[in-house]
């Protein structure tokens, strides 16, 4: 999953799809979100992350979105699974990413699901996006966490797929029952912002992959999917109309559809 999000954010209604068409479905916690591991009382600087990566510094961070996708890596390990079809969502799709580049033996597809190579060339976030992304509660209770999440994803939602915001908001409540823990946040943040561009490792990448993205997507422009698409030889690209940057349960068919067609293809191909 993406950036502070736990495996509790793929709707049922995602892995569903994807178990009835005959795929054995693994979600999990990233480091520093839901149950995973955390990396209590490790806090970086964010402004000094940021003066590092652009003086071409190593960032002092406990960790980069390589070791997430060693994570992912051990994770198959310890399952028992030789291989699978490796499929990330924004952050996760950046994770996603550099499985198939440090472990392609492991991934037998790449699917990116709104997501970037990171290249700083690429269009930045809304503004309004980004606010929504950054912005605080104004208490640490369960009713202001829920009410702020519900009106980001008001912001960065899919205006061809609208969601009933009473489940949206219900959703974000059982997450923090789950595991509320703002703190793992920013040690992801500095991981994202400490882990350079992908741009030239997936230009080599031998690895069949799908990239789906909405072009209603406000916070990952949706050039930033069909610069994945044109950077991985061979990629498919699927733009969904009307698709922004959430997983709302009426754009579920759209989304696992192409990814269901995609990996029987491979799958055909590997047989």
């Amino acid at each position: 999953m993406g950036y502070a999000s736990q495996m509790t954010s793929w709707p049922d209604e995602f892995h569903e799809a994807l178990s009835g068409a005959g795929f054995h479905v693994v979600r999990f916690d990233n480091r520093d979100t839901g149950l995973g591991h955390k990396h209590h009382g490790i806090l970086p600087n964010i402004g000094a992350t940021a003066k590092a990566m652009a003086e071409g510094k190593k960032a002092d961070v406990p960790y980069t979105l390589h070791e997430m996708a060693d994570d992912g890596a051990a994770l198959l390990d310890a399952l028992g699974i030789g291989s699978a079809h490796v499929a990330g969502a924004s952050m996760g799709g950046m994770i996603a990413q550099l499985m198939a580049i440090r472990h392609p033996a492991k991934v037998r597809s790449l699917i990116s699901l709104m997501s970037t190579t990171s290249d700083p060339s690429l269009p930045r976030s809304d503004p309004r996006a980004q606010e929504a992304l950054m912005s605080r509660p104004p208490a640490e209770d369960k009713d202001a966490v829920a009410d702020l999440a519900g009106k980001a994803r008001l912001v960065i939602g899919s205006p061809g797929f609208p969601e009933d915001q009473a489940k949206v908001r219900a959703r974000f409540a059982a997450n923090y029952d789950r595991s509320y823990y703002p703190e793992g946040a920013i040690r992801q943040w500095t991981a994202i912002m400490a882990t350079p561009p992908r741009t030239e490792q997936l230009k080599k990448l031998n690895v069949r992959t799908l990239v789906i993205h909405g072009d209603a997507d406000i916070l990952i422009h949706p050039d930033a999917g069909r610069h994945t698409a044109a950077l991985i030889p061979n990629a498919r690209l699927e733009i969904i109309k009307g698709w922004g940057h959430n997983m709302p349960i009426a754009a579920v068919p759209s989304i696992t559809s192409p990814m269901i067609d995609f990996m029987r293809d491979v799958e055909r191909d590997r047989a």
